[in-house]
Formats: structure tokens, sequence, C-alpha cells
């Protein structure tokens, strides 16, 4: 059973949350957020990134990035900028975007999920985590005392929890804005949410699709915490971490793409041989891949198809 709950969101104010937005702290370096925050005062880098507002030789994992972190944290909330609700909810969110030929759009549910699900594999993982990155936002995680973004998570489909989404997105949105990337995001408020949490204790798993270090940061700093407090009762916030979950219908794929540069001494027809080896490898003359597991490989003038075998 999956365990889900609705939490008093500390969010922006409505008219703010454009400036507010901003991308996901692991996808820009250093110097790419620096400059993006410098576009905007209220852009949420200054809390995600704070070494954007320290000197360019700060240590990006020191102690005062952490400090800084939290003080930036506190000031968006003395200035209003973002608001505390007065009660525990849940929200729907969606993105939509145009691709050539193609629109697309997924729209999940927020809420908080249980640090003893993702410890018991109730929550599945799909990638091993790095120390460095693990400690740095368990470290953030704990300065802040709050989680600054979602984990994304997909779950196998329920026509009960579409039914109640499709129900929810009716009405006036909370937030409505389209990014800079031109990516349009909406979100709404659902005070009313039992049946939610009622459908999602139907479900058996959630799979982590992004936000593996997110989710086991969070699930460290709870266990901190709780080994930290002697009067621990197990209903405490820092038992639960934010994500929102999407239907895994929902997501679209989109190409990764990677220039090779070096082949480790082989050429490249026994790079291909190797691949053989462990995967299916066939000429194509489609460059997309079209099933999870697979991808393409532009080698000696020609595109190769490879799609690893299913576990």
């Amino acid at each position: 059973m999956l365990r889900t709950k609705p939490f008093a969101a500390l969010r922006p104010r409505s008219d703010l949350a454009h400036r507010v937005a901003c991308v996901p702290y692991d996808v820009v370096d250093t110097a790419e957020a620096r400059a993006l925050a410098d576009l905007d005062e209220l852009s949420f880098l200054h809390v995600t990134r704070a070494e954007v507002d320290l000197p360019p030789d700060t240590d990006v994992y020191g102690d005062k990035v952490y400090r800084l972190a939290a003080k930036n944290f506190r000031k968006f909330q003395d200035q209003g900028v973002m608001i505390h609700e007065d009660r525990p909810c849940i929200y729907i969110y969606r993105q939509e975007a145009s691709l050539p030929g193609r629109q697309i759009a997924q729209t999940g549910i927020v809420c908080c999920f249980h640090i003893d699900d993702y410890h018991n594999n109730v929550i599945k993982k799909h990638e091993k985590t790095r120390k460095d990155k693990e400690d740095d936002r368990t470290s953030h995680t704990l300065a802040l005392k709050a989680n600054p973004g979602p984990v994304f998570l997909l779950h196998k489909g329920l026509p009960r929890l579409a039914e109640l989404t499709e129900a929810s997105v009716r009405r006036e949105p909370l937030y409505d804005f389209t990014a800079p990337d031109r990516v349009r995001h909406s979100v709404w408020r659902v005070e009313q949410y039992a049946p939610f949490i009622d459908a999602f204790a139907r479900l058996d798993a959630a799979y982590i699709a992004d936000g593996h270090h997110r989710c086991a940061s969070a699930a460290r700093a709870g266990a901190e915490l709780r080994a930290d407090n002697p009067a621990h009762k197990g209903d405490e916030e820092y038992n639960w971490f934010l994500a929102v979950i999407f239907p895994k219908e929902h997501p679209s794929i989109l190409p990764y793409h990677r220039l090779v540069k070096d082949l480790n001494g082989l050429r490249p027809a026994e790079l291909l041989d190797r691949l053989r080896r462990i995967a299916d490898v066939r000429e194509t003359v489609d460059p997309e891949p079209r099933k999870p597991g697979s991808f393409c490989m532009y080698v000696s003038g020609k595109w190769h198809l490879v799609t690893l075998p299913e576990r």
C-alpha cells in the first residue's frame, strides 16, 4: 500500500509564481545558475543554489552556502513572496509544451510520501546515487527544514485517480504561466483530498522517474531528524517528503543526445560487436527509438538501433 498525505504548503504568491519558478537545481552548473539568478532577485535559485550570491571561488558544498540558502528562504517568507497555507491540501500540477509536430502534456498530483516506503522499496528506484550529491541535498534539506523541490514519481495508472484529477482541473487554476522555455505550468489546489488519499492506498508501488538524489536526501534527512528526536512518535513532518506523481502514460521521453569523442581504443566496428554481446543492434533509417530500453547511435555513417534486453 502506498502511503500519501496532504500538506500545508509554503508556496509563492500567485502573482509572483512566474518569477519565483526556476529550473531544477541539478540541470545547470554554477555559472549558468548565477546567470539565471541575476535576471530576477525572486528566482528560487537564490535558495536552491545559494552559491550564486557568494563569490565565484566559494565551495558549493560549504556550510556558508547552506546557511545562506536558509537565510534567503526566510527572506522570501518575511517579504511575503512565499505564503504558508493555513490548512493541508494536495495539488494538481500540469505541464504542457508544443514540440514540432505534436503537443505534449502531463498532469500529476502533488502530495507527500513516506520515507519508509522509500527505504522498504514500495517507492522503487532505477538508479544508483552519488554520495557527494546526496550529502549536498541532505545538508540543504536540513538547513531549510523543508523540501525545496518535488521528486518526480510514476504510478501504473488508476481510473479513480484519473476521474478525480479531471474533475479538479475544471476549476480556475491557482497558477497558470508559461516559463521562458515555453513550458506552460498550471496548478490547482484541492482541499477535498480524502478521495485521492483513499485511491492512492490501492496502489502497491510508485516508481522514481527523476529525483533519485532528492528522494535519497529527503529520506536521509528524515532519518537524521528521527535519531535526534528522543520523543519521536512517527507522525512528524520529517517522516514525509514532497513529490509529484504522474500516470505512467503521461510523460514523454524526449531524445537525450551525446557526442562520444573517444571509444577508449576501440574501432567503431569493435564497439558495435561489443554492444551485440549484450543487446540487439541493427541498422535503421529511423533515428528515433520507439520503446523503453532502446537508443540510437550514429556510427560510421549509419544509424544503429540498440535495444537492451528486458529485465
